[in-house]
């Protein structure tokens, strides 16, 4: 299964019975939009709302924080995910937090996984049907994860890649955030970057119809922020989210696939130990 897939292909896939669609939508902490009342208002026919907030680790004080192998296994199966399951994530925006859900599933060493490119815009554009209201429950299944460190990194992994220059870190956030100009969606949150982090907007990655740009067109947006797959990428935003446009991106590109700091800037920022510089 590609990681990236068109309408075309998932409108004529819908209905196989190894195919689950999830919305993974995740609005902004300044965004006043809750997900799950927007999928019930219209979501893609058989489709099921999958919470990021809920797929996450309870006890963390971080938001959304990856859960568990065991809390995993728990929600997938009783969200009907059996590990045969092929799966396509999708969001309200177009990919933007689709792909946290991919990359989840990645990290729990599910390959059969996909992002609908341009998300429900696209599909909505094309005149294609919907549906609205919650579905029928899911049949619980069994599922069993194969968790992969290699895709997630943690604080100390971003503090000594940042001293030995070992890898890049590499920053989803608009430009504005990152160099100090523009507020952070979390209140009380200060902008800035990560000495040494070096800025690719998740949003550069995409084309004017919010579809992601080819193959080849990625490599040049990596190339041109220093990433040619010669030295390891930790990728990072504000919680974990649009990083895992980046390490989408960087697959679909042909490179080696980045890890995602899933504390993020917000776990950064917000420690009085960490450095924070608010220039480019």
């Amino acid at each position: 299964m590609r990681d990236l897939v068109d309408t075309a292909w998932l409108a004529a896939e819908l209905g196989a019975p190894d195919l689950l669609v999830f919305d993974a939508t995740k609005y902004l902490p300044n965004e006043p939009f809750d997900g799950h009342a927007r999928f019930l208002e219209a979501h893609i026919p058989s489709a099921r709302y999958f919470d990021i907030d809920e797929v996450a680790d309870p006890d963390a004080s971080l938001p959304h924080m990856a859960p568990s192998p065991a809390r995993f296994e728990k929600l997938m199966a009783a969200m009907g995910v059996s590990n045969d399951s092929r799966i396509v994530f999708y969001d309200q925006k177009g990919v933007q937090s689709a792909a946290r859900g991919w990359w989840l599933m990645r990290l729990f060493g599910h390959r059969q996984v996909a992002v609908l490119d341009g998300g429900l815009p696209a599909w909505r554009a094309e005149g294609r049907p919907l549906a609205t209201g919650e579905p029928p429950p899911p049949v619980p299944a069994r599922y069993a994860a194969a968790f992969t460190a290699a895709r997630i990194a943690g604080l100390g992994d971003v503090q000594r890649v940042l001293a030995d220059g070992s890898a890049v870190v590499l920053d989803a956030r608009a430009a504005g955030r990152f160099r100090g100009e523009a507020p952070e969606p979390r209140p009380g949150l200060p902008s800035g970057h990560m000495p040494g982090a070096i800025n690719l907007p998740f949003q550069d990655l995409l084309g004017p119809d919010g579809r992601l740009l080819p193959p080849e067109e990625l490599r040049q947006r990596f190339a041109a922020a220093g990433v040619d797959g010669s030295r390891p990428v930790i990728a990072s935003c504000g919680s974990g989210v649009t990083a895992c446009v980046l390490a989408l991106g960087a697959v679909l590109a042909g490179l080696p696939e980045p890890a995602v700091y899933d504390g993020s800037w917000t776990e950064w920022a917000s420690r009085p130990d960490t450095e924070k510089i608010t220039s480019a």
